[in-house]
């Protein structure tokens, strides 16, 4: 399996820190799912976006701007097939939850 089908979608602001509130786990006992944070698996788009940044990086952009270039660059097209810009960019992520 690749991905956790019982992981619960994130709803609060902030974490709860209130001690044993929740689901407990006894040591030793509880499963290892191998792909604990993610609820899917990852699209071809989204594996390929994840390729189209990782080269992003490594041919230096560190700003936005950059990334965002850096991705045109590529030919890398958003999820509706339009080149990106910084307000498409910062909203696929939030979109994607990153």
């Amino acid at each position: 399996m690749n991905f956790n089908p019982h992981l619960q979608p994130w709803q609060q602001p902030a974490p709860n820190n209130v001690a044993g509130k929740g689901q407990i786990e006894i040591p030793g006992q509880a499963g290892n799912i191998i792909w604990q944070t993610r609820a899917a698996e990852p699209t071809a788009y989204e594996n390929a976006l994840g390729d189209a940044l990782v080269a992003a990086f490594a041919g230096g952009a560190e700003e936005l701007d950059q990334v965002v270039a850096a991705l045109n660059a590529q030919a890398f097209r958003s999820s509706d097939g339009r080149p990106w810009t910084v307000a498409s960019f910062e909203a696929e992520m939030a979109r994607l939850g990153a």
